[in-house]
């Protein structure tokens, strides 16, 4: 049985929700930053803080490949719970079932609406009163599984998709840590 309190948290860049997760999380331990872009931003700032690493380029492997690669790095470091942070990589069935029900993720809008991406354009295109983030369980439907907590956002008057997103960031650094505390007490 793993450990739902060791966490691997995955980037493809910056890293800010990782950041969230680092510095406001309790109950867990961060076993492990991974990354399918070698040179993302936030693989340094982790390794500044102590935090173990791994990245593998993507471009170029089969989803698989990839996925049963980053597996083998998550059991040597006996990861229980995996948090997608900007990990922007649609992750093969097989590692889906593989950690099914372990693997939570942060997503900018009100699931179920606007999955995928360009949410806070669809948000605003549709007159949408407030967006805001969803943290769910990853199952191989995209933005799909079981809710685990939302944070609204108004939509304010002259808002644009950079400035909504802002706000949103915001809220989404508040929210994840909360809800991935919660999740791997369960």
């Amino acid at each position: 049985m793993r450990d739902p309190k060791r966490v691997a948290i995955l980037i493809s860049g910056r890293g800010s929700n990782m950041r969230a997760l680092v510095e406001q999380g309790s109950g867990y331990e961060v076993a492990l930053v991974a990354s399918n872009k070698p040179e993302a931003a936030g693989l340094e700032w982790a390794r500044t803080r102590g935090l173990q690493t791994w990245a593998l380029e993507s471009k170029g492997l089969g989803k698989e490949e990839f996925d049963r690669r980053l597996g083998a790095a998550l059991h040597e470091h006996r990861v229980g719970t995996i948090a997608l942070a900007g990990f922007m990589r649609i992750l093969s069935p097989w590692f889906v079932n593989e950690w099914r029900g372990r693997i939570v993720n942060i997503h900018p809008s009100l699931l179920p609406k606007y999955r995928g991406l360009d949410t806070h354009a669809r948000a605003i295109e549709s007159g949408d009163q407030v967006s805001g983030c969803s943290v769910h369980i990853v199952t191989e439907e995209l933005d799909a599984g079981g809710l685990l907590g939302q944070s609204e956002v108004p939509i304010e008057t002259g808002d644009t998709p950079a400035t909504l997103e802002q706000r949103v960031l915001a809220a989404e650094h508040r929210l994840y840590p909360k809800v991935l505390s919660e999740f791997v007490k369960r």
